[in-house]
């Protein structure tokens, strides 16, 4: 087997591994096959993969869904997606891209009975200086260094709308945190009403798409609640691929653990 494509192999699945938490599952280390779920609006897919030896360089990963509540037509329908997403990424690891693939198929049903969701609040700029608003307290976490781009997790515990808002107007008043290429953020408010719990939730990808909708998932994982996280990204110059997810979602929980959020 070519060592080039072993090392890319076991970091995709490294980066897998911490994007998608226990939704991705080793099925056989020694042939080299996993699985991940993927569920959206009470819809499940279960993809597996198993990677051949000239993966990525060469071929695919073969692959099988497992979606009983799809019929033929819309089944074929999402393998030719799938297979025209590896004719675009050919020689490259392609696992992540299908996942995301299938998710925004999922998300494109609409789940039947589904309860309408609260909308969330628009973020909007606020001048903390001219409004009697009390910023929760904000932890910042470790720097993560790659490849000469940095990445860092701020969180604060927020009950409300008007604290995500005075959380991000805080963080931007630092001039570095402002200039950072991208400052992804997601939080989750649990909010109770005369009718039962509700939650309120939100993400931003500021430009590094997928990020934001990856950090909410995280913390749906964690079952996070009254949590917003943002993590600053600092662009060094080189494309970090799917590394750049993993980096992210380990500054997203390494933060929240560092300010005592994070849910045992």
């Amino acid at each position: 087997m070519d060592t080039d494509n072993l090392t890319k192999q076991a970091e995709e699945v490294e980066a897998l591994s911490s994007i998608y938490g226990s939704d991705w599952i080793t099925e056989s280390e020694a042939s080299r096959s996993y699985s991940i779920k993927i569920e959206e609006n009470k819809n499940e897919i279960r993809l597996y993969v198993t990677l051949p030896d000239n993966y990525p360089a060469h071929s695919p990963p073969r692959y099988e869904l497992s979606a009983p509540w799809m019929n033929r037509k819309a089944k074929e329908e999402l393998h030719k997606q799938l297979d025209e997403v590896y004719l675009e990424c050919v020689g490259e690891t392609v696992i992540f891209q299908w996942v995301e693939k299938i998710r925004e198929v999922l998300q494109a049903l609409k789940p039947e009975n589904q309860e309408p969701q609260p909308k969330p609040a628009a973020i909007v700029s606020l001048d903390l200086a001219l409004l009697n608003i009390n910023c929760p307290e904000i932890t910042h976490g470790q720097v993560i260094v790659d490849r000469k781009s940095s990445f860092q997790g701020h969180a604060a515990e927020v009950h409300c709308a008007e604290d995500v808002q005075a959380v991000l107007t805080k963080l931007k008043q630092n001039k570095k945190i402002l200039n950072a290429t991208h400052n992804i953020y997601a939080y989750r408010i649990e909010r109770k009403t005369a009718k039962g719990t509700t939650m309120l939730q939100d993400c931003d990808d500021d430009g590094e798409t997928h990020a934001g909708s990856r950090m909410l998932h995280l913390l749906q994982i964690l079952d996070q609640k009254n949590t917003l996280v943002v993590v600053s990204r600092w662009y060094g110059g080189i494309q970090l691929g799917p590394d750049r997810f993993r980096h992210i979602n380990n500054a997203t929980r390494q933060v929240i653990e560092q300010a005592g959020l994070l849910k045992k």
